[in-house]
């Protein structure tokens, strides 16, 4: 965040020299409040770019074998930009190359999700994931593991059949 603070800064600074330079070349005909408003022009541009430029950036930077399998776009009115163009400031990456089948049920497997957002260190939680039975749970000691063919538990959260993260994860079972 320090760097991004120098960052917006440089940025204001650079924006403010293109001012300076106009009013340079028109012998100072141009208004003096030129400076600021470029100034605050360059670094409100600057935030604004970093913003929507986040989530592709840190996407580009997972290992190979993580999936993002969700998005979350936000629209907020002190960036009313963002409901022309809403911005992805929260996402999840499932680590599916690393996912461990179950060795009762090979239709369970063990995955590690990483929920990534702007400005946040990323947080890793451990889910189990039923192919069969749509389904997922957060893996603890208590968890019941079902047995093939056995109905799950309260514990477990239904998932929808076209979730990014089952598709994810038992289109790999598949192969």
């Amino acid at each position: 965040m320090l760097w991004e603070l120098i960052a917006t800064l440089v940025a204001g600074l650079g924006a403010a020299g293109i001012a300076l330079a106009i009013r340079f070349i028109s012998r100072k005909k141009a208004p003096r409040w030129l400076i600021p408003v470029f100034a605050g022009l360059g670094m409100l541009s600057f935030q604004v770019q970093s913003e929507y430029n986040w989530y592709s950036h840190q996407a580009g930077l997972l290992p190979e074998g993580l999936e993002v399998v969700r998005t979350v776009e936000q629209q907020t009115f002190w960036r009313p930009w963002s409901y022309l163009y809403p911005q992805t400031l929260r996402f999840i990456a499932a680590d599916i190359a690393n996912a461990a089948p179950n060795q009762r049920n090979e239709a369970i497997w063990l995955v590690d999700l990483y929920f990534f957002e702007r400005r946040l260190s990323a947080k890793k939680v451990v889910q189990v994931v039923h192919c069969q039975q749509h389904a997922r749970a957060d893996f603890t000691t208590q968890l019941a593991i079902p047995a093939p063919g056995e109905a799950i538990s309260a514990d477990w959260y239904q998932l929808e059949q076209n979730d990014p993260l089952l598709l994810a994860l038992c289109q790999r079972q598949k192969v």
